[in-house]
């Protein structure tokens, strides 16, 4: 509300009506109260205005005594309160000047005090836009930070998925290769039963039974060695089945 108040200029007439009001109603025209009593005004303007006001009060036409005849004796005892009373105009108007001088005073303090908490206000919001902006700025890199983060973090786990389906593929591919060769495995001990079958039928007839039963023997053992080259390369395979899943 002060600050309103300062801010709003008044005019000599509006100044002059407001001490002669407050003259009338027997009160000390001053500068808080004409400022009162008009809700406006800056204390400067205001003292301006009463100290031209005062000029123009402090005018008195000369005093025309009427001295009576009968009593020109109190003529002196007249004139020495008539100069008491001009003095004690003086006094008051120097009374009222110190008093207003106090005034001003006071209402500059007032305005120092609101000018020096309006600096602290301004200091205190640009502390705190100063520290919005360095978190808005570690924010930020908080975000970016994540986000790298987050995109290592997918290729990651893209990478891995890959390496699986790899690793199923081969592990896969080992097994048909397993499933491929038993089945030559088979077929091949068919095959040669068969042959030594008829080798054997064949050797019977020409060399007679106890060579075809050697023949059959040795084609024998030679069978059993190939079956257990099979088995051996398939239990090598096996292993490596193991190996393949135990890296998943």
């Amino acid at each position: 509300m002060k600050m309103d108040m300062a801010r709003q200029e008044v005019t000599l007439d509006e100044v002059t009506a407001a001490a002669i009001s407050l003259q009338d109603d027997g009160m000390r025209v001053t500068i808080e109260a004409v400022r009162e009593a008009l809700g406006t005004g800056s204390p400067s303007t205001i003292h301006k205005h009463l100290v031209e006001w005062r000029a123009s009060q402090a005018k008195p036409e000369a005093p025309k005594p009427e001295i009576p005849e009968s009593i020109v004796a109190d003529l002196g005892r007249w004139a020495q309160q008539f100069a008491q009373q001009a003095g004690a105009g003086a006094n008051d108007a120097l009374a009222q000047a110190e008093s207003d001088m106090d005034a001003l005073l006071k209402a500059g303090e007032e305005l120092e005090a609101e000018r020096d908490e309006l600096l602290a206000q301004v200091a205190s919001i640009t502390s705190a836009r100063d520290q919005a902006l360095a978190t808005a700025a570690e924010h930020a890199e908080t975000i970016e930070r994540l986000t790298v983060e987050l995109r290592n973090a997918r290729q990651v786990a893209m990478d891995a998925l890959v390496g699986k389906a790899k690793d199923q593929l081969a592990i896969e591919g080992k097994d048909a290769q397993l499933a491929e060769l038993r089945q030559q495995v088979e077929r091949g001990v068919t095959a040669s039963a068969a042959e030594s079958d008829a080798r054997l039928a064949a050797e019977m007839e020409l060399i007679g039974a106890t060579t075809a039963r050697d023949n059959l023997a040795a084609e024998v053992r030679e069978l059993r060695a190939q079956l257990d080259a099979a088995h051996a390369e398939r239990s090598t395979l096996r292993a490596e089945m193991e190996v393949l899943r135990a890296s998943r």
